[in-house]
């Protein structure tokens, strides 16, 4: 068996006996020690539905490639969910763990000799972390998607019930009324079911070449699921025997390719902070830059929640994206020549893919979009310097000049939010939540889904140093960098500034004079206080500004 380029290490030769005891101790035979080594980096846990079953889709990924000549070996990282741990201190974990599950998959594999990695991921972090890693080992290896959960039968999911919060501090309906959407709009497996994080980061990983064809777009719960899976096997010894690895797949047109379908997609910001690491971590040279060019060609698409009308499932039903994808290419919107984990190009994955139903109304056609250009956009001004990143889809208006309400964490935002202190016209500033300030860049579902709930989405613009859930909609700009805790220009704004967003012109600006400017950040003292030991004073001292993917090497 060829392309053993790691294992015949750790297993060959009378001198190697005692790491081949250890191995026949977990069930290796003779006859294995011959074989291509697979890892199987499994993210299942029970702290979420996301991850809930991501055991039995391992075990079927194991077969599979035991089945192919080769011997898999199932591992374990971590998972944490931010769904849960939204709006509290627990939340500034969340991105930390996309450090973690990636140097955790790295240190395994690089340690025990794997030849090839099968991935398995189901929530936000899961995604770029294994992508991360993955390209780091620069190994064969496939990631496989959980996949999407299905809504409830009254239409909602987990983000209906944030918004539902905001409904009931409005007074619009009672306690009782929001604890019995809370009781049904999340039922088993899968990752939260509208473009949210989760979704876009599938997606997006489809889209870069590094799933099987139709991976993103399975729900959780399904037959092609478990294909998808049976699949992996034959898929992973076709990696192995022709040597093709993350570099030649996760390059720059594959980037490109990645940006525009989260774009026709209408995704989430926190792809923009992702695939920025995720090619950081292969080497591939990509700039905030990049989104306001590929943005400006490519338009949105999908009907999809939040901001849409249609859930994930719905999506799949009909064929997922690879429909969407093969019309993207035929109006030279994607690059088809990119290699992906079948051995074949985009284009060859495409060739056989059959249309939409004619009478599906989830994705439009390009020549008449919900956005010519994309809604992510990336501003720059004298509150951004080193960049912001935007979600305006064009609902709420593409302008807005308001006051500012200015709050240093985001518990005191919320508490002001409830309250309804923050009025229509305010701009809402939350500031020392980035990824040094928080540490760990918290997003802001909950303050967002509470001014919506309120019927204040159009009303009400809002900036942040953190950043924001996938299922975040509304006048909203986060990763503001340089962010508070640098003293960036975020942390002079004062209570009563105009503040302007224009996504025409990209611009984000604090409309005070230079001198004013300069004379606050004289003044400027660091209200915040910093963790003196563990995992986010360690982040603390090594994460990169998020303009640059909040990057920890």
């Amino acid at each position: 068996m060829t392309n053993r380029k790691f294992s015949k290490n750790l297993v060959d030769g009378p001198h190697q006996a005692a790491s081949r005891s250890m191995l026949r101790g977990v069930g290796f035979k003779t006859e294995d020690f011959s074989k291509p080594l697979v890892g199987i980096a499994s993210t299942w846990s029970k702290v979420t539905p996301c991850n809930m079953h991501i055991n039995e889709l391992a075990d079927l990924v194991e077969s599979s490639i035991d089945q192919s000549g080769c011997k898999g070996v199932l591992f374990n990282t971590i998972t944490v969910s931010d769904g849960i741990s939204m709006g509290t201190q627990g939340m500034k974990y969340s991105l930390v763990s996309r450090e973690v599950i990636a140097d955790s998959i790295e240190t395994v594999v690089g340690c025990l000799g794997y030849d090839g990695v099968v991935a398995i991921g189901g929530c936000d972090k899961n995604m770029p972390g294994a992508l991360i890693a993955l390209a780091r080992l620069n190994r064969p290896s496939i990631f496989i998607y959980g996949g999407s959960i299905q809504p409830s039968s009254a239409n909602t999911d987990y983000v209906t019930v944030c918004e539902k919060v905001g409904e009931y501090a409005k007074g619009s309906i009672s306690e009782a009324e929001l604890i019995a959407v809370e009781k049904i709009s999340v039922k088993g497996p899968g990752s939260c079911g509208g473009m949210y994080t989760a979704n876009t980061m599938a997606s997006a990983i489809e889209a870069l070449g590094m799933s099987l064809p139709g991976s993103s777009s399975q729900d959780a719960v399904s037959n092609d699921k478990k294909l998808d899976c049976q699949n992996a096997g034959s898929a992973i010894k076709n990696l192995l025997d022709l040597d093709i690895k993350p570099s030649d797949i996760m390059t720059k047109k594959a980037f490109e390719n990645s940006i525009a379908v989260t774009i026709a997609l209408g995704g989430s910001t926190n792809a923009v902070l992702h695939l920025l690491a995720m090619a950081h971590s292969i080497g591939v040279d990509l700039e905030l830059a990049d989104f306001t060019r590929i943005g400006k060609n490519i338009p949105v698409l999908a009907d999809i929640k939040p901001f849409g009308s249609h859930f994930m499932s719905e999506l799949n039903a009909i064929g997922g994206i690879a429909p969407m994808m093969k019309t993207m290419l035929a109006n030279n919107l994607l690059h088809g020549d990119c290699l992906t984990v079948t051995g074949k190009t985009l284009q060859e994955n495409l060739d056989q893919v059959a249309p939409y139903p004619s009478s599906q109304k989830i994705i439009l056609n390009p020549d008449a979009p919900i956005k010519d250009s994309s809604h992510l956009r990336i501003l720059f001004g004298n509150l951004a310097p080193e960049g912001a990143v935007a979600k305006i889809t064009g609902k709420e208006g593409t302008l807005f000049t308001g006051k500012a309400r200015v709050f240093n964490s985001e518990e005191e935002g919320m508490e002001a939010i409830l309250s309804k202190v923050v009025k229509a016209g305010d701009v809402v500033v939350i500031r020392y939540e980035g990824p040094q300030g928080g540490p760990g860049m918290r997003e802001m579902l909950k303050p967002t889904s509470a001014i919506m709930g309120q019927g204040l989405g159009d009303l009400v613009a809002f900036i942040t140093d953190g950043r924001f859930s996938g299922g975040t909609h509304g006048f909203v700009v986060g990763h503001i960098s340089p962010e508070a805790e640098l003293g960036g220009p975020i942390a002079l704004i004062q209570d009563g500034d105009e503040i302007t967003i224009d996504a025409n012109q990209d611009i984000l600006n604090l409309n005070i004079t230079e001198a004013e400017m300069e004379q606050r950040k004289l003044n400027w003292t660091n209200p915040n206080s910093s963790p003196k030991s563990g995992v986010l004073a360690k982040y603390k001292r090594t994460v990169q500004s998020a303009s640059k993917g909040a990057v920890t090497d």
